[in-house]
């Protein structure tokens, strides 16, 4: 992607107007929801869709592929109420 920069002001209320060159760049819709984050001091702008694919891409490197967490919570809870019985 090329390298698009425009200025950008904070209104009184704390809002900012992304200037027509970066919409266009990002292929932006009126109305479109974005999600904003501070990184390393930086704000950074993204679509929802774009932060779960982040997201899971992260949990896929860090879990193994023969992992299932839905398979250990399952196990986790089954044996949680196996003590809480006994406990009983």
């Amino acid at each position: 992607m090329a390298c698009v920069s425009a200025p950008v002001h904070v209104g009184p209320q704390g809002r900012i107007v992304l200037p027509a060159e970066l919409r266009r760049e990002l292929s932006l819709a009126p109305g479109e929801r974005l999600i904003a984050r501070v990184e390393d001091g930086h704000l950074v702008l993204e679509r929802p869709d774009d932060v779960i694919a982040r997201i899971q891409r992260r949990f896929v490197e860090l879990v193994p592929r023969d992992v299932s967490l839905a398979d250990e919570l399952i196990a986790e809870r089954r044996e949680e109420a196996r003590k809480e019985a006994e406990e009983a």
